[in-house]
């Protein structure tokens, strides 16, 4: 293989039989153009791949999974992108999900969509767009427990059911408020749409930097979501109290326990999440139809021209 010899990782959620054979047909369609699809070893096992199949690559490693791929498709429910995203946190690599899941707010194209994809990938027909994630970073008693990043949402939780969690709020190395509450999410505009948006924070477009800040159920009459800058520094300091113990949570995918005393600091990570895009289409049009939105009686282009005296509409 030449050293300019195009690659792609392919990651599916090879649990489900949908999920394998849209899988294969990307395997069949971008070897068969001479593209080397790279596969995890468990997952070429379940699609019955073996390494040097024709075009195929496969590798143990997850760490360096996307280690010269131009584009990484993922196969799969918006899980599996934010999988995806952790396999190529490091490596910059674009990620293009074809959604299996329900909402899929993530994903670029539907099972259906697969020959179209393929075309797109092969001809190199799509952009990159840029997201803002988070850096995360866990402090106690001057040591540092964890350090970790997130895509959609950092968010800090109760660790038992019974009990509320105390917090004081930090933005820009000011004190915000003090709450009892169940939790505060932090969130991307990527995942407003997500925890934020079930926990009543506001849907952010795409293109705003910003961070989404909601508490979960506070004890206070100041509790509203807030919107903060892309350059804020965000800290969640969890009371020193004996059963004051707490839960990170990033993406709903890694966990890291609170003890009393614990510090998270939060702000602008230095690596954005790269999604690959097909199509051009506005975040209203992808709003309305993933949301399902009602948007009967909207009159349209066409009768804004008419009333700005551009033309008539029949």
């Amino acid at each position: 293989m030449t050293a300019t010899q195009r690659r792609v990782l392919l990651l599916a959620h090879t649990g489900r039989a949908e999920a394998r054979a849209v899988a294969a047909e990307f395997v069949s369609g971008l070897t068969g153009a001479g593209i080397v699809v790279r596969l995890l070893a468990s997952e070429a096992k379940d699609l019955g791949l073996y390494d040097g199949d024709g075009g195929v690559e496969v590798t143990e490693s997850e760490t360096d999974a996307s280690r010269d791929c131009e584009l990484t498709v993922v196969v799969g429910g918006d899980g599996s992108i934010l999988r995806a995203a952790e396999v190529t946190h490091d490596s910059g690599t674009p990620v293009l999900g074809v959604n299996l899941g329900h909402v899929g707010f993530l994903a670029e194209a539907e099972p259906e969509e697969v020959g179209p994809t393929i075309t797109a990938i092969v001809a190199g027909s799509y952009t990159v767009e840029d997201r803002l994630t988070l850096e995360v970073r866990v402090v106690h008693a001057g040591q540092v427990l964890a350090e970790t990043f997130a895509v959609n949402e950092a968010s800090v939780e109760k660790a038992a059911r019974e009990r509320m969690l105390e917090v004081v709020v930090e933005v820009d190395d000011r004190p915000l408020s003090r709450w009892g509450c169940d939790g505060v999410v932090c969130a991307t505009p990527t995942g407003s749409t997500a925890y934020n948006f079930s926990a009543g924070g506001p849907v952010v477009w795409p293109d705003v930097e910003a961070i989404c800040l909601v508490p979960l159920s506070a004890h206070a009459l100041f509790a509203r979501p807030m919107v903060v800058g892309p350059r804020s520094r965000i800290a969640i300091d969890v009371l020193d109290r004996p059963d004051g113990s707490g839960v990170l949570w990033c993406d709903g995918r890694r966990t890291v326990d609170l003890p009393p005393g614990a510090r998270i600091e939060i702000e602008r990570g230095r690596h954005p999440v790269r999604l690959a895009r097909l199509h051009q289409a506005p975040f209203t049009d992808r709003l309305v139809a993933k949301f399902g939105l009602d948007v009967e009686g909207w009159r349209g282009e066409g009768e804004r021209r008419l009333q700005r005296g551009g033309g008539t509409t029949s």
